[in-house]
């Protein structure tokens, strides 16, 4: 059995890691490359860096900070945040990156992610979906895509955009619930078995994880890959190592 991945996050702002609510309310929370190398040796399997205002500000993600977190760490990491072009992640690749996220440039342009698949293979390249519930123009409420940091409702259903990137080549799914999202009150289940059962690559569930029931919560209930959590890691609230014991003790496969 494939073991269940564990996976810090760091939302990148200025070089400094911050988290916040629902994607607001940012505060500071260290510097990533110190909290990059605190997790390699607490057993994180992989990371995640996300530049939060790369798209809102029309920046490319600092090529120089991924070459400095290759420099210092020895375990899988993917890299979003104003990539949208085969160029934008040649970079990062070259830098060490050894996946990138995608977000908003796939939805304003779905072709990226066939580009980027074949240009550097599947496995390069994860889609980021940050969902929320919305209410549409015939007053029904269901799960749409927003972009650009959670400030952009579309017209996008999330299930059948997980199913398109799926067909067009992304490797991964990171699927980030804006309403769960810093809330701490357990990941969005429904939505992430919903997309889990509707593709045939890895899903990442994120956002709302605020204790370690919720991890076995999120694993039971909805098939996914990985968990991810940015700030019961970063302030040491739940540490890596009692994570992954209490989960092993559940019987949910982890690498300790």
């Amino acid at each position: 059995m494939l073991t269940k991945r564990i996976i810090p996050c760091l939302d990148i702002k200025n070089g400094r890691t911050v988290k916040g609510i629902n994607f607001e309310n940012i505060r500071d929370a260290g510097d990533p490359i110190e909290l990059a190398q605190r997790y390699v040796v607490e057993g994180a399997d992989e990371l995640v860096f996300l530049d939060i205002t790369a798209t809102n500000e029309g920046r490319k993600t600092f090529a120089s900070l991924v070459l400095e977190i290759a420099k210092h760490i020895n375990i899988p990491f993917t890299v979003g945040g104003g990539i949208s072009s085969i160029a934008d992640a040649s970079v990062l690749l070259e830098a060490g990156a050894d996946k990138v996220s995608i977000n908003s440039s796939a939805v304003r342009r779905p072709e990226l992610v066939d580009e980027l698949a074949k240009e550097f293979g599947s496995q390069f390249v994860v889609v980021a979906i940050d969902t929320k519930l919305l209410e549409g123009e015939d007053g029904t409420i269901a799960q749409r895509v927003v972009t650009h940091g959670g400030t952009r409702p579309t017209e996008k259903f999330t299930v059948p955009w997980a199913r398109e990137i799926n067909e067009r080549g992304a490797g991964e799914i990171l699927l980030t619930s804006m309403n769960t999202d810093g809330a701490k009150s357990g990941f969005a289940i429904n939505v992430t078995r919903a997309v889990n059962e509707a593709v045939n690559i890895p899903v990442i569930a994120s956002g709302g994880a605020g204790s370690m029931e919720h991890f076995t919560d999120v694993f039971r209930q909805t098939g996914c890959d990985a968990a991810l959590a940015a700030s019961i890691f970063h302030f040491g609230e739940i540490p890596i190592p009692h994570l992954k014991a209490y989960l092993r003790g559940q019987q949910i496969p982890v690498r300790l």
